[in-house]
């Protein structure tokens, strides 16, 4: 199951997505000044040619999902790539935390999503709000967390998991009854990885804010104003 979502999410990812608009230039297409028409983000695309030694091409191949294949455009891997040992670290952070951490798919992406309403992150809401979907996340739940509504009337879990992640980024602590309550249910190490995944998606929303990252075009904007 982890793994299909996980597919479907690179697919979702790789696909061309919704042009933003708001402080548009006419000059790259658009875009602002700033933005590679290629990236779409202020980073140009980097190519497996363009890393500097051996083991940062292995980074690249690895990122890219074998030799001879070729990183997306757009994202946080390709934004990664401008320090490709940090990039490597990312990658298998990212990737124990979603094929071998001991949360499920659902829950993971139920965090997720939080975190990428909390930075307002167009690109990262656009990927995961499809993996929310493809992992069975409630159209409710998502729809509550899109449009910052109470965290109410869901199962004890969703409740619990977005109270959770939105006490940690707005309070920057936790309360002790929360704690144990997710003690309760995902366990002490399911408590620290969920933490974790917290982190890890807060550091990609940082990173693709940073680097203003954009929408391609042919997909329209998932996550409204606040």
């Amino acid at each position: 199951m982890r793994a299909a979502v996980s597919t479907l999410m690179a697919a979702s990812f790789a696909a061309a997505l919704g042009a933003q608009t708001g402080g548009l230039t006419k000059d790259t297409g658009g875009l602002p000044k700033d933005i590679d028409p290629q990236s779409f983000s202020r980073l140009p695309l980097l190519s497996r040619d363009d890393m500097k030694d051996e083991d940062s091409k292995r980074i690249y191949d690895m990122l890219a999902g074998g030799p001879g294949k070729t990183v997306g455009a757009t994202g946080p891997v390709a934004i990664s790539l401008y320090s490709p040992k940090v990039a490597e670290s990312i990658q298998m952070l990212n990737q124990y935390l979603r094929f071998h951490g001991v949360l499920k798919s659902r829950d993971f992406e139920v965090a997720i999503l939080v975190v990428a309403r909390e930075f307002d992150q167009q690109y990262e809401w656009s990927g995961h709000e499809m993996g929310a979907r493809a992992a069975k996340v409630p159209q409710p739940v998502i729809d509550a967390i899109k449009f910052n509504k109470d965290a109410s009337g869901f199962s004890d879990q969703d409740t619990l998991l977005i109270t959770f992640t939105r006490q940690l980024l707005h309070q920057h602590k936790l309360d002790s009854g929360l704690y144990a309550k997710v003690v309760a249910v995902f366990g002490k190490q399911g408590a620290l990885e969920l933490a974790t995944i917290i982190g890890d998606y807060a550091m990609a929303a940082i990173m693709l804010n940073a680097t203003d990252q954009h929408l391609p075009p042919g997909r329209e904007q998932l996550l409204p104003p606040k």
